[in-house]
Order: C-alpha cells, then structure tokens, then sequence
C-alpha cells in the first residue's frame, strides 16, 4: 500500500480557518420582529400597545411586547405567534429603549427593528406550543 502526502500551503489553511471563524462569528447583532400580543402570544390589535391612547375602563389588560429575530412580518390580528419569543409589558419604557423603540405610543405589529444588540431588554422568555390560526 502507498499514502500520498498531501501538502497543504498556508494560503489554503488561513481560508479554511477563516471560514471557520465566519461560521462561528457569535454575531450579537441581529433583526427583531415585534407585536402587540396578549399573554398567550395572539396577536391583537396594535392600538391595545399604545399607552398614548389606549385607554381600559378601569380593568387591567395584559398586553405585551413580543418579540423575536424569528417574527417577520405578515402575522395578522388573532395569530399565534411561534413559540421561542420573549416578551415585555407593551408601558415598560426600559424595555422598549433596549431595543430601541420609543419610549411610549404604538409599535406598528410587524415592526422589523435591524441591528438590535443579543437577547437584551428585560423580556421573558415563553416556550409556548406553536399553533395555527
């Protein structure tokens, strides 16, 4: 039996080890989908987020932020958001700064915002089951 020796020249190694880095980039940078949904992740009508001008007859209503790098947009009032996103009260004002959303008013259902640094905010987290609408 005979081996063949292969030669492997640096070129070739720093190009293998740079598409291995590239792949491992750990980019903390990334898309966020937001929506107006209540507690169980069903998408409601983006005003129920607005604390500029949504106004309860002196119940308390649990409307939230959801968020996720996996909602895009395209999910209509009534849906169920997929399972894996996080989400924050739609009046805290922190939590929307971290991802730079404004501080109050609405966030239009389906707002894509770039550039949006890790898993940041004070959301929590929901491992709810996926289901159709």
């Amino acid at each position: 039996m005979t081996s063949r020796r292969v030669s492997l020249t640096s070129t070739f190694l720093m190009l293998a080890a740079g598409g291995a880095a590239a792949c491992d980039s750990g980019n903390k940078y990334q898309d966020e989908g937001f929506y107006c949904a209540d507690q169980n992740g069903v998408v409601v009508d983006e005003d129920r987020c607005d604390d500029n001008h949504y106004y309860s007859s002196g119940g308390l209503y649990p409307y939230y932020i959801w968020h996720s790098p996996s909602y895009g947009r395209g999910y209509s009032v009534g849906s169920r958001l997929p399972a894996g996103g996080s989400k924050f009260a739609y009046n805290d004002k922190a939590s929307r700064a971290s991802f730079g959303l404004p501080s109050s008013g609405k966030i239009g259902n389906g707002t894509v915002k770039t550039s949006v640094v890790g898993k940041g905010g004070g959301g929590t987290s929901s491992s709810g089951k996926k289901s159709g609408s």
